[in-house]
Order: structure tokens, then C-alpha cells, then sequence
């Protein structure tokens, strides 16, 4: 597409389309008028609302596993560049305290894509849905832009914005180690009980809980075992007083 075509249809989308809202919107967001808005309005389009006759290509998942990809090179440049010194297992782990989705989820918020993705799904919003929404933007970004305009979104208009990287920097989000800890420290046994498996979304789901001294103190869902294990350890945390309730946020799909 050339530049002065792509330009014509932004212009026809913000004044003349019938989604010229929808265009108006992005463009607030985005800081542009796609050219290609029924490419935003799939990036918004969760799988839980469509038939299943249709859920192969009318729902974000295959521009969540572009976005996905896409943020998480995006995001390893970006701290290559800004901690020039840093090994390669502090960026692993800062990379993975930006992308997990607990903070995809809080940048979907603070990004007001609750609004988008109430307007064209017909279920119940959950929090992850803010975050796959996150990786199913950028997805739609380097379809309609290429990857230069993506990266320079990202860093601009979301590292920067709403990620504050120094405080990552000491923050321990691994909240399975730290029970761990506290237990030892406290000569407690503790350990991990796979509950249930079953279909959820058409994937598989775990349900786990925590077991200190053989007590079931806390349990969490997550489509990975591990992550709910990690969920669950936080939600034990705040039951056994070592973390307040206001430092737990719901991760799981409702």
C-alpha cells in the first residue's frame, strides 16, 4: 500500500466511515488514523465472543501470538540498550516482569482498552483480556505500520508511559519463592496440590493449591501450572499476613 493511499484511507476512516469513531479513538490512542480499521477492530475482538464456526478467524488470537512475539523483541532491545552492562539473566528477568500478564494487564488498564474491548465483545470482561488485547494491538501496529513505528509505540507511548522500569529493577515478583522462605524461616513445610485439570476456552486449565504444614491455605486457576502455583503463592501470602491485601491482584480469568 502506498503512502498516499494509506494516507486517503486514514482521512476517509476519521471524517466518512461509518467507524469513524472507532478511528477517532485510535487515533487519540495511537497518535495516527489506521488505514486498515477492521484490523483494530479484530486486535479488540476476544475469542470468548465469536461462534465457533467463526473462531478460527474472527477473534484476537492469532494478533495476541503476533503481538506477543513482536513486544517481547521490542522490549529486549529496549533494556539491551538501556542497561548496556547487564548480564543476560538480569534482562531475562526484567523482560519477564514487563511482558508477564499482570503487567500487560495493568497497561491494557491505564490505556483505557477496557472501553474498546466493551464495545465489540459481548461477555464478561476479566482482567487478562486487558493484556491480551495489549499483545493483540501491537500485533495489528506492525501489520498496518512495520516494526519501526511498533517499537517506537511501545517505547514511547507504553514503556515510558506506564512502566516504571528503576522500581522493576528491586521488586521480586516471584511470590512462590518468597513463600518458600517465609516457610523455612518459620520451620513450616509447604507444598503444591494439583486440584483440577479441565477445559476452559478450549485449553487446558489448573487448578492448584497451597499446602503449608498440610493445611490448604490458599488455591488459584491459570491456564499454566506454574502460574498458578505463582497466583496461588501470592493469594497464600496475603492470607498468612506476610503481604497486605491491597498488593494482591486478581490474575485469573473470571
Amino acid at each position: 500500500m502506498s503512502d498516499l493511499v494509506r494516507l486517503v484511507l486514514s482521512l476517509y476512516n476519521y471524517y466518512f466511515s461509518t467507524d469513524r469513531q472507532l478511528a477517532r479513538r485510535l487515533h487519540s490512542l495511537l497518535g495516527f488514523t489506521p488505514a486498515n480499521l477492521m484490523l483494530f477492530k479484530l486486535a479488540f475482538s476476544h475469542k470468548s465472543s465469536v461462534s465457533d464456526k467463526a473462531y478460527a478467524i474472527q477473534n484476537n488470537e492469532r494478533l495476541e501470538y503476533l503481538g506477543d512475539a513482536i513486544l517481547g523483541t521490542i522490549v529486549a532491545e529496549y533494556l539491551f540498550k538501556k542497561y548496556p552492562n547487564g548480564n543476560e539473566g538480569f534482562l531475562t528477568k526484567m523482560r519477564s516482569k514487563i511482558v508477564k500478564r499482570k503487567s500487560l494487564n495493568k497497561i491494557g488498564d491505564k490505556m483505557g482498552l477496557d472501553v474498546l474491548l466493551n464495545e465489540y465483545n459481548n461477555t464478561r470482561l476479566s482482567r487478562s483480556m486487558l493484556g491480551n488485547a495489549v499483545e493483540a494491538l501491537v500485533g495489528a501496529l506492525y501489520l498496518e505500520c512495520g516494526y519501526q513505528k511498533t517499537k517506537n509505540f511501545v517505547v514511547r507511548r507504553m514503556l515510558r508511559q506506564y512502566i516504571n522500569v528503576h522500581d522493576l529493577e528491586t521488586f521480586d515478583d516471584n511470590y512462590k519463592s518468597q513463600l518458600l522462605e517465609w516457610c523455612q524461616k518459620n520451620g513450616q513445610t509447604i507444598s503444591y496440590k494439583l486440584l483440577a485439570r479441565y477445559k476452559f476456552e478450549k485449553r487446558d486449565r489448573f487448578k492448584v493449591a497451597v499446602m503449608v504444614d498440610g493445611k490448604k491455605v490458599a488455591t488459584a486457576d491459570d491456564f499454566n501450572k506454574k502460574s498458578a502455583e505463582q497466583i496461588a503463592s501470592e493469594k497464600a501470602m496475603v492470607a498468612l499476613g506476610i503481604i497486605s491485601e491491597e498488593d494482591l491482584e486478581d490474575d485469573e480469568d473470571e
